[in-house]
């Protein structure tokens, strides 16, 4: 094969996703942090599956340069992750290469991959060695220096798929972490396998999609990028079963006691978030039998709203590439509602409609968290954190739906970062003007919200938000999925890990103790204010204790505020001032 026509390249991108919607398992086990996270591989393929689509039912034309911007605008609205942003740059990068051109010989296929390289470096701050855009750089230079006039399409596909493993190997010797725990680089992972879903069309081995990925194995996976097996999933599937009850007078329905409510859901599901309100009850269950939870419900008040969502279905969706539904409910009586995005009722193309002059966005997961937000004045949430990345397109809808004219993204992830300000560049010369304050970590999103001050000019506001980042010293409590080492810190699965940002403090069987070890490492002589979020695995019992505890511990030196965060896979989220 001499060149590769519209038809081709289809073929080469639709190959590409549906190999790493097969592998991105094996991709997640290398995670080198031994946490619960968002993993590279999901985020990868969830921004591949988005490009994918987007030209699945594209007409056939000889436009190569149009069909490959099309896969780049599907993956940069998809993105999720850095490393999904990053590969929607490369993709980018790659599309641009292609302008002018009808069909692509192999010299003209080495430049469209060294444009992806030039690109995707310019859109990092600070380019990282030892990841994926260590693998773009050298297997992109590798194949421009091995094509030549008579190369042909199948030899330059087989020497790019060969450079790039060889530079993926090389990747632990760039970054230290990755020989130390005895992986390779995941993002670079990820972009192997998108390359050999590409290489195989041009041998005439179209890869197909099967019918499950499935992100646990029964023996240990035999690859390349073998790590330790992903834990599987303790809570299950089933409905998310959320409701507001509005209680009755006790000559009507049984008089409700908060502690017999909790019992009864929590023997028929997981995941249970009680908010009393007065006469109102906000509850989110997890259950296989929602009927059940509604009848128990009814006998103590009438209903205001029910939602319920299959989640199996949701699990499917999102394997799918699907946009995840969000399960959060507002309760009745406030002014106005905080929208959660993302929505489906808000299209992608919906107008930009500006109301007010300023917005606020915020990335929040759990009850307790989004209520938080709520207060400190946050216009938009958007569902999402360590577990789900949102994608750039969330970011976007985000973005209209404050009906803002300056808005100011917090994504409290370091992960979630590149998305947001992916989703800023998108909206440039619509009429808004969105700007990411990088906040890495929910306490510091909520010190950055504090800063917010509308007296000020847009830049005052940036700058004021942004500074107060600085003042927040955060950590977390969760537990381990793998046993490993790192930096001299022997980690055990299903222990408790104290994290200060991403060094391991401890790892010990009690979540408590794992509390302690942090709070201890994060306090220094000028600290003036604890800020204690308590996760959905934490009991009110266990929460008064903790407060008991700090408060006679802490309680003549620092301001104690312990809030029921509600937050998954993380006992606990701290911060201190």
């Amino acid at each position: 094969m001499r060149t590769i026509d519209a038809a081709t390249l289809k073929a080469m991108f639709l190959s590409a996703a549906n190999n790493l919607y097969n592998h991105y398992p094996e991709i997640d086990q290398l995670n080198v942090f031994p946490v619960p996270d968002g993993d590279t591989g999901m985020n990868m393929n969830l921004t591949v599956s988005s490009g994918a689509r987007e030209i699945a039912n594209r007409p056939e034309d000889d436009d190569i340069f149009a069909l490959a911007s099309s896969f780049s605008r599907g993956l940069l609205m998809g993105a999720r992750g850095n490393s999904g942003v990053i590969t929607s740059q490369i993709f980018r990068g790659f599309a641009k290469g292609l302008e002018g051109q009808k069909y692509l010989n192999a010299q003209a296929l080495a430049k469209a991959f060294d444009s992806a390289r030039e690109v995707a470096y310019k859109a990092v701050m600070k380019p990282v060695e030892g990841t994926i855009l260590t693998v773009i750089r050298e297997s992109s230079a590798s194949l421009l220096e091995f094509v030549k006039r008579d190369t042909t399409i199948e030899e330059a596909m087989a020497y790019l798929v060969k450079a790039a493993h060889i530079s993926l190997d090389h990747t632990p010797d760039l970054l230290p972490v990755l020989k130390e725990v005895g992986v390779v680089d995941s993002g670079g992972a990820g972009l192997v396998t998108i390359l050999e879903g590409m290489e195989a069309v041009v041998r005439d081995a179209f890869i197909e999609r099967k019918g499950e990925a499935t992100a646990t194995s029964p023996e240990p996976v035999a690859s390349p990028y073998a790590g330790a097996k992903i834990a599987d999933s303790e809570e299950g599937f089933g409905y998310c079963t959320q409701f507001i009850l509005r209680l009755g007078n006790e000559a009507e329905k049984k008089p409700f006691v908060e502690k017999n409510f909790k019992k009864f859901l929590m023997g028929h599901g997981n995941s249970v978030v009680i908010v009393q309100d007065g006469d109102i009850v906000k509850v989110h269950v997890h259950t296989l039998t929602p009927g059940n939870m509604l009848n128990y419900a009814q006998q103590f008040g009438e209903f205001v709203t029910i939602t319920i969502e299959n989640m199996t279905e949701e699990h499917h969706n999102i394997e799918a590439g699907k946009t995840a539904t969000d399960y959060s409910v507002t309760m009745e009586g406030k002014k106005e509602r905080t929208p959660i995005i993302p929505h489906e009722e808000i299209p992608e193309d919906a107008e930009v409609s500006i109301e007010k002059e300023f917005g606020l966005i915020a990335v929040s997961s759990g009850a307790g968290l989004d209520e938080l937000f709520r207060e400190l004045g946050v216009d938009v949430l958007v569902s999402g954190g360590q577990t789900m990345n949102p994608s750039t397109e969330d970011f976007v809808k985000a973005i209209k739906a404050t009906k803002a004219r300056n808005v100011f993204l917090l994504p409290n992830n370091s992960n979630i970062v590149m998305a947001a300000s992916q989703a800023c560049d998108v909206m440039e010369g619509s009429g808004v003007f969105a700007r990411v304050i990088p906040s890495k970590t929910i306490p510091q999103g909520m010190s950055s919200c504090m800063a917010f001050n509308p007296e000020l000019t847009p830049d005052e506001i940036f700058r004021d938000m942004k500074a107060a980042l600085k003042n927040v010293k955060s950590g977390s409590v969760t537990y381990a999925i793998k046993d490993t080492e790192i930096e001299g810190v022997h980690i055990t699965k299903d222990y408790y890990l104290a994290m200060k940002d991403k060094a391991i403090v401890s790892c010990v069987k009690d979540k408590f103790e794992a509390l302690n070890d942090l709070i201890d490492s994060l306090l220094g002589k000028n600290s003036y204010m604890l800020t204690v979020l308590a996760g959905e695995d934490i009991t009110d019992e266990d929460l008064e204790k903790v407060e008991a505890d700090l408060s006679e511990k802490y309680g003549d030196d620092l301001e104690i505020d312990v809030k029921r965060g509600d937050q998954p896979v993380y006992s606990f989220l701290i911060g201190v001032e």
